[in-house]
């Protein structure tokens, strides 16, 4: 099974992003991981180096998808 993985800061545009994705991704091809960055600050480092750039982000493999703007990583590392 892919591993799927959804990162976000909690804005509104995160969690609506959040609601979406989790009902659209087929479970039976994606083991779907949300990763909320202020439950997870230590999984910031390892979202950047798989080329998350902004949130809310998708990660479907080696593949980054940004989906709309909600903050740049620059401003998850701050809060």
């Amino acid at each position: 099974m892919k591993k799927a993985v959804f990162y976000h800061a909690g804005c509104p545009v995160c969690v609506t992003a959040e609601d979406m994705v989790s009902q659209a991704i087929d479970p039976a091809k994606y083991s779907l991981e949300v990763v909320h960055f202020a439950e997870k600050p230590d999984q910031i480092a390892a979202a950047e180096l798989k080329g998350v750039k902004s949130v809310p982000a998708l990660v479907l493999g080696d593949e980054v998808f940004h989906i709309n703007f909600g903050a740049s990583m620059a401003d998850v590392k701050a809060s």
